[in-house]
């Protein structure tokens, strides 16, 4: 599932717990030989418990864990990766104490909780993440502390839909924001996944928000390497991608600011097992790394990953070091 429908996803998840849907990005699950879900590395000499840290399998994802798992080591623990493919699976977990620490974004799981607690219809028709994250996070609260979760505070790093121009297009038109875009009255083409023409975050949004002329959606999907060319080429004008899109300098292009708040707050904040992984002294380490990481360096970090095809604990580990969050 791409990154564009992860909030309507978080939703029709739950409606189907059993069918494993796909998460964001396109790994498929890691398993092995006794068939359950990959554990990657570990670390840590043990002295203070032991901490299993969740992914979901994609890149970004896989990078959080990584770091949690690694400044949690530092501290003392001992810890272990587990990726399991996607919320539907990995959510229950957590709640039963089998992992015990996920890095989550804010408002895709509190929709997803919302649905599993409300319904999917109710959910849908009563939202109760927005564009405010920290309403966001007092709605997942709500929601989260009933089922023995722990939502511990969330970040300035985020990971929402960015719609991106050419350096070329946005000078000629002196386009900085997506206000800008809509004064122009351009016809654009968005290079995006099929399913952009009816989600409420992709062309209905950006035409009732913004009042931009959408001509049409390209369906090479959400920041692919065919959409992203498709817009350096001309033959479309906007690509939906994500703001950790590290790939998307490379292809000239520039993301237009989100001026009036159409997404919602996908803050990046760990959500853990309160009973436990519920202790001060674990939210206090994970808090030294939430405070310290923004949406630039996750897409520094995604890029080395998916571009340079480094390990997610190696790129991990060399920005743990160079914030001197952990002992080198």
């Amino acid at each position: 599932m791409s990154k564009t429908s992860r909030l309507a996803g978080a939703v029709l998840g739950v409606v189907a717990l059993t069918t494993s849907l796909a998460a964001c990005g396109g790994d498929s699950l890691e398993k092995d030989k006794s068939g359950s879900a990959d554990s990657g590395s570990g670390s840590g000499s043990g002295k203070k418990g032991s901490l299993v840290i969740g992914a979901a399998a994609f890149t970004e994802s896989k990078v959080l864990a990584e770091l949690y798992a690694q400044i949690l080591g530092d501290a003392g623990y001992s810890t272990s990766v587990t990726t399991v493919k996607n919320r539907e699976l990995y959510e229950p977990s957590l709640e039963k104490g089998e992992i015990d620490v996920v890095p989550e974004y804010a408002a895709t799981i509190t929709e997803f909780l919302n649905a599993k607690v409300n319904g999917a219809k109710a959910a849908e028709e009563k939202p109760l993440a927005s564009s405010d994250s920290a309403a966001t996070v007092a709605e997942l609260k709500k929601l989260a502390e009933p089922r023995g979760l722990k939502v511990l505070p969330a970040g300035q790093a985020v990971d929402q839909n960015a719609f991106a121009v050419t350096k070329e297009f946005a000078e000629k038109n002196k386009l900085k924001t997506l206000s800008d875009l809509g004064k122009s009255k351009l016809k654009v083409k968005i290079a995006a996944g099929d399913e952009c023409e009816v989600r409420p975050f992709c062309a209905p949004g950006l035409k009732k928000t913004y009042g931009i002329d959408v001509a049409g959606i390209d369906p090479k999907g959400v920041g692919t390497p065919q959409s992203k060319q498709a817009v350096k080429d001309g033959v479309d004008q906007v690509v939906l991608s994500s703001t950790t899109d590290g790939t998307l300098d490379s292809f000239g292009l520039v993301v237009l600011e989100d001026d009036k708040k159409l997404q919602n707050a996908d803050n990046v904040l760990p959500v853990v097992n309160a009973k436990d992984a519920g202790s001060a002294e674990i939210a206090d380490v994970l808090g030294k790394l939430t405070d310290a990481l923004t949406t630039d360096d996750l897409a520094k970090l995604n890029l080395k990953v998916d571009a340079e095809r480094a390990k997610p604990e190696d790129v991990a580990k060399e920005y743990l070091e160079s914030k001197g969050l952990v002992k080198k």
